[in-house]
């Protein structure tokens, strides 16, 4: 585990207790079993969705990708502010908004997995 994985409990002190798991080649960043953040080459990248993403395309954040097969494939999450490793309520807040994202996004899969009611005459 690099210093950097070893850093993020303490980035994230404001916002709560994370757990870090190693994932593809990275580490998936988990807040009560939700997972908001993903590490890759000791980039910090956070969920973001439809809500959020506005937020870091604000600050010219780039979205994490990679490659796949020759083709270069975005996932739903951003780089995290420069800042952010350094300010905690910086953190917090960005976390939080992350966390949300990825509750959403766990919510609107759900609906969409959900059997959809038969018309009965």
């Amino acid at each position: 585990m690099s210093e950097f994985i070893a850093y993020l409990p303490e980035v994230f002190e404001l916002f709560g207790t994370v757990n870090i798991r190693k994932m593809f080649g990275g580490y998936g960043v988990y807040h009560d079993g939700w997972m908001f953040a993903l590490v890759a080459d000791d980039t910090l990248y956070l969920k973001a969705d439809a809500e959020n993403a506005r937020f870091f395309e604000e600050q010219g954040l780039a979205p994490f990708e990679y490659q796949r097969e020759g083709k270069m494939m975005k996932m739903s999450y951003y780089q995290a502010p420069a800042e952010f490793m350094e300010d905690r309520e910086q953190a917090d807040l960005w976390a939080r908004r992350s966390y949300d994202a990825a509750r959403r996004a766990q919510c609107n899969r759900r609906k969409a997995k959900a059997p959809t009611a038969k018309k009965v005459n």
